[in-house]
């Protein structure tokens, strides 16, 4: 049994095996999803990642669960040496992803901004319950939000129900409670799009794509994947790159830096022995690790 429905302005689905239990599956799926809104959301005025923004180069008390989140973030920079980076918030907004998704609307030409420094990322401050994001810059956890939030999710179901389930946020997807059969899960660059099947028995998988959230500023299309070294959308190799991983966050750090890197991606995911799938724009598929020989899904 599975329910699908609208949080974090993307998609989230949810299933559990056992049909009984998916009432309350949804319900703590909604709950873990409002409150990382509360606190991480870039578009809410009164979330703890506004407010940290608003006081960069200074200490600012905010709830742990916006610690987490950032956490995880900084921490995929660290695994990918900046590929993957939590300051780019500012670089959003200059190339016009500056409000809500579903809200955006072309006000005139973007004003790039210049990338963030070298090894910015190793200067935010974090403790327990405050934060110092560095002067001069804005945090956004668009990178790794979504499978924080997946993850998250997971681990509050695998605590609450007896029988295992599934969460996808935005296609970053987790599973939750005890290893049993393996879940059919399609993989597709958007939903309603043709797939292909993979099964997953236990951790994430997550797919990154330049071909889904994308807008237009006088006359030229963005989208939301900007490489660090430049402060700029990444060049389109990919669309889209899907991972496998222990978590969707390790999953989801993968397919972010393997967008970024381009025509290096397959190269930098074999020698870190990841399971991956690449779609060049041209329809090649291009497999790493021990990714399975496609299965198409049923019509």
């Amino acid at each position: 049994m599975a329910e699908m429905f609208t949080a974090l302005g993307t998609y989230v689905f949810v299933a559990t095996r056992d049909p009984g239990e998916l009432a309350a599956a949804r319900r703590l799926t909604e709950a873990v999803l409002a409150d990382i809104d509360r606190t991480c959301s870039r578009f809410r005025d009164d979330s703890d990642l506004v407010r940290a923004n608003e006081s960069a180069g200074r200490w600012i008390a905010v709830d742990p669960l916006l610690v987490a989140a950032v956490t995880v973030a900084v921490d995929a920079a660290r695994a990918t040496e900046g590929l993957v980076h939590p300051l780019l918030g500012r670089h959003l907004v200059s190339v016009g992803y500056d409000r809500d998704f579903a809200l955006l609307a072309d006000t005139g030409p973007v004003l790039p901004t210049p990338p963030p420094s070298k090894g910015s990322w190793e200067r935010v401050g974090l403790t327990v319950d405050a934060i110092r994001v560095p002067a001069g810059t804005a945090l956004d956890l668009g990178a790794t939000g979504k499978a924080f939030a997946a993850d998250l999710v997971a681990a509050t179901l695998t605590g609450e129900l007896a029988s295992s389930a599934i969460v996808s946020v935005g296609g970053d997807l987790a599973v939750a409670g005890p290893d049993g059969d393996a879940w059919p899960v399609s993989v597709t660059e958007r939903p309603g799009a043709p797939g292909v099947l993979v099964s997953l028995e236990r951790g994430g998988v997550a797919t990154s794509s330049t071909g889904v959230r994308r807008w237009t500023r006088a006359g030229a299309s963005y989208h939301h994947l900007l490489d660090p070294r430049t402060g700029l959308p990444v060049p389109e190799t990919w669309s889209p790159v899907t991972c496998l991983g222990g978590t969707a966050v390790a999953a989801n750090t993968a397919s972010t830096a393997a967008v970024v890197l381009g025509p290096d991606a397959p190269g930098w995911l074999e020698r870190r022995d990841v399971a991956a799938r690449l779609v060049g724009l041209d329809g090649t598929v291009v497999r790493t690790g021990a990714w399975p020989a496609d299965v198409e899904e049923a019509a």
